[in-house]
């Protein structure tokens, strides 16, 4: 089957982050710390083996797939996302999460280059979705209309819930976030960047030392900066003026959000070396805010901080 593109609305592909570059150990439980949300009973988790079996279910409805890695935050706001319009939805389609580093193959299937990336399977034929967190009315909208075309091309049945086991013990529940934190994610969910930067910043005012926060507001800052940036022009901008220093920052910023983070990193270091007084310090400082929406144990970050001191003294 066809679908137009007109006729799936656009969607905001803001914090899909690349995953040629990243390397990350293996997926902690659902329910876990570090892991998705406990499957409903219109959600599976899939991996190569089981994968033939998703694509046979898509000739009875609708299959949406998330492929999701452990490392993206976002990955998880969307696995929740999904995982309440399932609930929702009841049957009328099947979620299926992948875990994108753990089973490359179907990611590679898939076409996908960025976490999160949802597509559809519908009658054995892959239908691109969305990547990045778009809001809970976008996804709905995207929802109903593969719903939609799955009726107009004949495939009609419903997704039958997974059956509960009794005697199953009891898996551990993800301690809940602090407020503040919660109060971030949600905001985040809903796309709403000024509501998780004041949580943030708040969680800051009363816990200096508050990692998680900090991080997390790096993460906003990024986010709001690439918000409304034209890719194109702003490379282009900056391959006319290498010193440039706004121009340079930008394309650091669209580098680690595609996931090119040690060509952000290198772009901002060697512009260190040709800066100085606030123009040097204002570089500095964006390494900085960059090393924290990476994580400060990343080897890469690691690296940089090595060279950003070498560069400076």
């Amino acid at each position: 089957m066809s679908q137009s593109p007109q006729s799936r609305p656009r969607l905001d592909v803001r914090g899909a982050v690349d995953l040629s570059a990243l390397n990350r150990p293996a997926t902690p439980p659902p329910g876990t710390p570090g892991g998705l949300p406990k499957p409903g009973p219109y959600v599976v988790d899939v991996d190569e083996a089981s994968f033939g079996d998703l694509v046979r279910r898509s000739t009875q409805h609708p299959v949406v797939v998330l492929l999701w890695a452990t490392w993206s935050e976002l990955s998880m706001q969307v696995a929740t996302l999904l995982g309440s319009l399932s609930d929702e939805d009841a049957g009328r389609w099947l979620l299926a999460r992948v875990d994108a580093e753990a089973n490359p193959q179907i990611a590679q299937a898939f076409q996908a280059q960025s976490v999160p990336t949802v597509v559809a399977v519908l009658g054995g034929q892959p239908i691109p979705l969305f990547q990045g967190a778009p809001s809970r009315e976008q996804v709905r909208q995207v929802l109903d209309q593969l719903v939609a075309a799955a009726q107009a091309n004949g495939v009609t049945g419903t997704a039958q819930p997974a059956e509960a086991v009794d005697d199953e013990p009891a898996e551990p529940e993800e301690p809940p976030l602090p407020p503040l934190h919660q109060a971030a994610y949600d905001a985040l969910t809903n796309d709403d960047l000024a509501g998780a930067r004041a949580a943030y910043e708040q969680a800051l005012l009363e816990n200096p030392r508050d990692a998680m926060a900090r991080a997390g507001l790096a993460q906003v800052g990024l986010l709001e900066r690439t918000a409304d940036l034209d890719g194109r022009a702003a490379r282009e901008a900056a391959a006319d003026a290498p010193r440039d220093v706004d121009a340079q920052l930008a394309v650091a910023d669209l580098d680690l959000l595609g996931g090119q983070v040690d060509d952000a990193f290198a772009r901002l270091i060697d512009l260190v070396r040709v800066t100085a007084g606030d123009e040097r310090e204002r570089v500095r400082l964006r390494l900085v805010d960059l090393f924290e929406v990476i994580g400060g144990e990343d080897p890469r970050v690691v690296t940089a901080r090595r060279a950003l001191a070498s560069a400076l003294y």
